[in-house]
């Protein structure tokens, strides 16, 4: 990680899906190296981000927070700052958009496809043996019961409301009036505004000397990217291949997952951050 030897502004860009694109282990460490640097008087957050998996977008907000406590975090949402990207966003002591941009779809979702129909016509059946009634709850070879259907509006319900309380805290925004807003629906940057999602319309150097007055620094920008694998950086290859990826979504999509992101991202290839 390129740090300088003079007080600025360390920015880390967020693009692509939250667990895949956005690998936490590696925003971790960068999160955490920010905010134990001396050389850093306060951090940007570059986003254009749908979300990604619920598990990852809160884990990578609890290491945002922690950068807050210590200094500045300013949020930059330049295309798309949706779902869980936008949570990341609520640790940020203040966050700023594009007019133009999408922000918000607060709101959680969970997907998985039911083949029972399909199997049935191929002569496929599921031999299930089981400990616990609830073992296979989720299982793409049949549909949910009306128990399982309950239980899985329980636990949306409960993620939801995770979300929905990040929001509260991190805005300073009455809880009913983000239960009318946690539609899952997106807003443009103007509207977020007038609807107090986000502080401030404007671009990048807007957020940048944001940034630096509120970490009484000059607006000097660092930019910080998560070191690629050691073997890609050694041959030049990708990591992960287009078949690789293809065969990674098919198996997230059969066993199913919560998500804080829109359902159209899911459903394009989102799961991988292609």
């Amino acid at each position: 990680m390129p740090f300088g030897r003079r007080h600025g502004v360390a920015v880390v860009e967020l693009t692509g899906v939250i667990g895949n694109a956005v690998r936490v282990p590696a925003y971790s460490r960068i999160f955490d190296a920010v905010r134990q640097s001396r050389r850093f008087r306060a951090l940007v957050l570059d986003i254009d981000s749908p979300g990604g998996s619920a598990a990852a977008s809160e884990a990578l907000y609890h290491h945002l927070l922690r950068v807050s406590e210590v200094k500045p975090v300013v949020s930059y949402v330049r295309g798309t700052g949706a779902s869980g990207a936008y949570l990341l966003s609520c640790a940020a002591q203040s966050i700023v958009a594009l007019p133009s941009s999408l922000v918000g779809s607060i709101g959680v979702i969970y997907l998985r496809p039911v083949m029972e129909q399909l199997l049935e016509r191929l002569g496929i059946a599921f031999t299930v043996h089981k400990g616990g009634h609830l073992k296979d709850m989720g299982g793409f070879w049949r549909t949910d019961t009306a128990e399982e259907d309950e239980k899985f509006r329980a636990l949306i319900d409960e993620v939801h409301q995770n979300f929905m309380d990040v929001v509260s805290k991190g805005r300073k925004m009455d809880a009913e009036r983000v239960r009318a807003l946690a539609t899952g629906e997106g807003f443009t940057g103007r509207r977020a505004k007038e609807a107090g999602l986000i502080d401030e319309l404007g671009d990048f150097h807007v957020a940048l000397e944001l940034a630096a007055r509120l970490g009484d620094t000059r607006p000097r920008p660092t930019f910080i990217r998560p070191r690629r694998p050691f073997l890609s950086r050694l041959t030049g290859a990708q990591a992960e291949t287009p078949a690789n990826l293809l065969a990674m979504d098919v198996q997230r999509l059969l066993s199913g997952g919560l998500y804080y992101m829109p359902a159209s991202h899911v459903l394009s290839g989102g799961l991988s951050g292609e």
